[in-house]
């Protein structure tokens, strides 16, 4: 099985606003899909999470994308559109300290996101492109590559990144 795993572009919004399930737009996607056409097969299925984010990119590297909300970032819940400083310290507190299973006010745990995304992986055919976030990535990455959860959380994209995996 072969999976690429593509980050969204950057985000039209502020720096330092907690955006995970907040639906916002995304900079011009043309030379991010520019780059990743020469290196993805020319019949590659292509999923994408349905945040416009993501969307818009996967539509330029396909007409015929499959939306899967499984890959929507996490849900931040009451958090979302604020600026990580607004947040409640003992808030951002009790989320590091359980960054697993805490759940944000109204909003959905690492947890319920891993379980999420590696449903989505289950039912994917032997080639796939996967346009999507950092969290839904890092979770599928550290399942696929056998790391501990405390050592994928930590792994890092760029926006527009591309990651071959063979499974």
């Amino acid at each position: 099985m072969q999976v690429f795993l593509i980050r969204h572009p950057p985000p039209l919004i502020e720096p330092g606003v907690c955006y995970g399930r907040l639906d916002v737009d995304c900079c011009e996607p043309g030379p991010f899909a520019d780059d990743l056409r020469s290196r993805l097969p020319a019949d590659i299925v292509v999923y994408s999470s349905p945040l416009r984010r993501a969307l818009r990119l996967a539509w330029t590297l396909s007409p015929s994308v499959r939306v899967d909300a499984r890959l929507s970032e996490i849900d931040f819940g009451e958090w979302e559109g604020r600026r990580w400083d607004d947040i409640d310290k003992r808030e951002i507190e009790a989320w590091a300290a359980d960054v697993l299973n805490y759940v944000p006010p109204g909003g959905e745990s690492v947890a319920a996101l891993r379980a999420r995304a590696l449903d989505f992986a289950a039912s994917l055919p032997d080639h796939a492109a996967i346009v999507t976030h950092a969290g839904v990535m890092r979770v599928l990455l550290g399942h696929w590559r056998q790391l501990p959860m405390a050592d994928s959380l930590r792994l890092e994209f760029a926006f527009g990144e591309f990651q071959k995996i063979e499974i």
